[in-house]
């Protein structure tokens, strides 16, 4: 986390999430099952409701659960080595922490079938072309990606940034009219912050705004 206003979510060179412990699954039922989707679905969800911008920097194996978490985020950044994978299909067993979902809302739903039904791993470079990724960098620079991006995002004006993402996530559960009323009730709402004055004044003085929440 930077600054309090950005979320970064990472792990090391060879691998950001590998995925669930097998072992303790190994025995569990349909009840252990239930409990763990449940409070993998409550974590996950959390994640992606922040109101805070979140960016997931991946590097080396992104599996299962750890393909799960960086779906969960705003941005999601690969070094060179990254791994994307959803192997659950030869454990007899379907991913369970939401990537039935949200991967085919973000990738070709075909190309998201072959993932979960075949098992097919995805590389940094397919990734970005898939979206799956927006940017691939050299893993020595992974660091730096994210810190400049993060950056980049406490300049922007909390209030408008929060509104943002409930427009973009919210929206894509509700029909188009009612995601343009959405919007439209965030646009108006933020009339009222001190920020968006801020920024009509500094836009109209030719200065940089200084925006405070």
């Amino acid at each position: 986390m930077i600054s309090g206003r950005v979320v970064i979510l990472t792990g090391n060179e060879k691998a950001y999430v590998a995925g669930t412990d097998l072992g303790a699954m190994a025995e569990g039922g349909p009840g252990d099952a239930f409990q763990l989707t449940q409070l993998t679905h409550r974590v996950q969800n959390r994640l992606a409701a922040l109101p805070k911008p979140t960016i997931a920097a991946v590097a080396g194996f992104a599996l299962g659960a750890g393909c799960e978490i960086a779906l969960c985020c705003d941005f999601r950044i690969a070094a060179d080595n990254a791994v994307f994978g959803l192997p659950e299909m030869s454990l007899a067993i379907i991913p369970g922490g939401g990537d039935t979902q949200r991967l085919p809302r973000l990738i070709n739903p075909a190309k998201a079938a072959r993932m979960i039904l075949l098992g097919e791993k995805v590389m940094a470079t397919e990734a970005k072309e898939l979206g799956l990724v927006e940017v691939v960098v050299a893993g020595i620079q992974l660091v730096e990606t994210e810190e400049s991006l993060a950056s980049r995002l406490t300049q922007m004006p909390v209030l408008a940034v929060q509104a943002a993402k409930k427009a973009l996530q919210k929206g894509l559960d509700l029909s188009l009219q009612d995601g343009l009323q959405l919007e439209q009730e965030l646009f108006c709402q933020l009339f009222e912050t001190d920020d968006q004055k801020e920024g009509k004044m500094a836009f109209l003085q030719k200065r940089k705004p200084v925006f405070t929440g």
